[in-house]
């Protein structure tokens, strides 16, 4: 996902560059409390670890007039242990009407936005079996979207509905039941939504019926073949009309499928096949081929600017290059393609594909695609514009907490998991110094955890070991401590002397250097001051190579 750019891109409207901090500087942050809520939301109990969820049936009428929602969840499932209770969740605000289990209701109880089902006798670990859960109620509007979650109520031009959800962050269960935490993704799923005669209803996966109801609505059926994260699934709903196209990719031949408002069927047609197929491009040949070609993939206009819903990306930034007509580097070249379908498709590759097994490693998602930018912008106008770019967008970094939040909460880390992340990214490409190398670790990383969820060791350790170095005190000390590392130098009788100033005990990090005029080299240096072999620096004319390193410098 991405936020309004002062608040989660954070780089157009950000602060600028911090001063150089030493470790005696550190930034001083409240730390945040967390509630009973919180806990029973972000962390993997034993009573939502005894199941991993195989299939979900959603079958949701939506309302619009009075903005309520009413319908049922199937959970197929397997227990990974003997039990007899569970958890899941749903918000508060909505009523759980029963709980199904063998044509029996089953007695639960709510603990804020946990739900807890008793179930007559022990399920055996490895037996597959299911429960249904129907609800009911007015969900949470969203003010906001898609930085504040829930249902957007809208209307298009024509003042017809137009109707949209939105989730991330918060949860899926701010509209539907389920097991809410990024650890255990469905592995297919069907969903039926219910919609007012007249209007039309888009959600993740392939369309596969559409049926004429007799109280005046119309149910659409949509197919997910492939495994989906909760915040992914989604609800569009309005006067859309269908445009396809194909892409010639590199599992064969990609379906595209655009829906779009009646009254931008006709930019739309001009405007969506000359951003998405440069995507594609570019995307296909650093990641690896599109994760969800069973799927296909699908653009879906939305009345909020976009979001990273699987084989369903929306898209609300006007028909217009950069992002809501700015550029999100500020050195032009964000303004050659619509900022919002490179990002949010991005996330196929980087949130859909690769899912982070808690919020607290969003960084993974986000820094990755925000670096995706880049990459997007290095293979359709080369290298050069590539690095300008995400050496713009580093303006905006803010070091205000760490990128990497707290575990078992669900907390994001800090906004500048955006540009920091980027920017660490290019870095260990700078390091790594083998743009081969460095693709095929990117197009690894997409097939060895092809449509899994990973964790803060299982990305940094593949990286490291693929690139042939240990990078892990790079990433520890731009991951999850707020303060960049600082280089040092002292010279004294004609020699060079350097060291890292870092939170890291044991950070070690390759850096460019040399004498003003001279080539660059690596110079390998961590905490303890060593002496750098560069004939005839000096304070005032060595340089450090800090348009590819996101560092500070001190020379004493």
């Amino acid at each position: 996902m991405i936020k309004t750019l002062y608040k989660k891109l954070g780089y157009v409207l950000g602060l600028g560059l911090l001063p150089i901090v030493t470790s005696a500087q550190l930034l001083v942050k409240d730390q945040p409390v967390f509630t009973k809520a919180d806990s029973l939301r972000g962390t993997l109990t034993p009573l939502r670890t005894c199941y991993d969820i195989k299939y979900y049936h959603l079958d949701v009428k939506v309302d619009i007039d009075n903005k309520f929602i009413s319908g049922s969840n199937l959970f197929k499932f397997e227990a990974t242990m003997d039990f007899d209770r569970l958890q899941f969740d749903l918000f508060a605000n909505l009523k759980v009407e029963k709980v199904i289990y063998h044509g029996q209701e089953m007695p639960f109880t709510r603990n804020y936005n946990a739900v807890f089902v008793n179930f007559p006798a022990n399920i055996k670990r490895g037996s597959v079996d299911s429960m249904q859960v129907f609800y009911s109620g007015n969900p949470q509007v969203a003010k906001r979207a898609p930085w504040d979650g829930g249902f957007v109520f809208s209307q298009d031009s024509n003042g017809k509905p137009w109707v949209a959800t939105a989730c991330q962050g918060l949860g899926a269960s701010v509209w539907w039941p389920n097991k809410d935490h990024q650890a255990d993704e469905v592995d297919s799923m069907l969903i039926s939504v219910s919609v007012p005669k007249g209007l039309t209803d888009v959600s993740n996966g392939r369309l596969i019926k559409k049926t004429n109801r007799k109280d005046g609505y119309t149910q659409f059926d949509w197919l997910v073949r492939n495994p989906i994260n909760n915040y992914s699934v989604s609800v569009n709903i309005g006067d859309y009309v269908n445009f396809k196209d194909t892409y010639q990719g590199e599992k064969g031949p990609l379906d595209l499928s655009y829906w779009v408002l009646r009254e931008n069927e006709a930019k739309a047609k001009k405007f969506f096949p000359i951003n998405v197929i440069p995507m594609l491009k570019a995307f296909e040949h650093w990641f690896g081929p599109y994760p969800f070609y069973e799927d296909s993939y699908k653009l879906v206009d939305v009345p909020y600017t976009g979001m990273e819903h699987q084989s369903a990306v929306t898209y609300g930034n006007g028909y217009a290059n950069g992002y809501r007509g700015r550029d999100a580097s500020d050195t032009g070249w964000g303004m050659k393609w619509d900022f919002i379908i490179v990002h949010e498709s991005g996330h196929e590759w980087f949130g859909n594909n690769i899912t982070s097994k808690d919020l607290a490693d969003m960084w993974i998602h986000e820094s990755f695609t925000n670096y995706s930018e880049a990459l997007f912008v290095d293979y359709n106008y080369g290298k050069e514009a590539g690095q300008a770019y995400v050496h713009g967008i580093r303006s905006g970094i803010r070091n205000d907490s760490p990128v990497q939040g707290p575990y078992g909460v669900n907390q994001e880390g800090s906004g500048d998991m955006y540009p920091k992340g980027g920017v660490l990214l290019n870095m260990i490409r700078t390091i790594i110094n083998d743009d081969e190398k460095w693709r095929q670790i990117l197009r690894g990383l997409n097939k060895t955890f092809y449509h899994q969820t990973v964790n803060y060791e299982d990305v940094v350790n593949y990286i490291s070991k693929h690139a042939g170095r240990d990078l892990s005190t790079v990433f520890e000390q731009y991951v999850k401590h707020t303060n960049i590392p600082t280089l040092e130098f002292r010279f004294k009788e004609g020699k060079t002397y350097a060291r890292w100033i870092a939170d890291v005990a044991d950070f070690t990090m390759p850096v460019k250097i040399r004498k003003k005029g001279s080539d660059y080299q690596f110079i390998e240096l961590d905490r303890s001051w060593k002496e750098v072999t560069l004939p005839g620096a000096n304070k005032d004319n060595i340089e450090v190579d800090t348009y590819n390193y996101y560092i500070g410098v001190l020379i004493e």
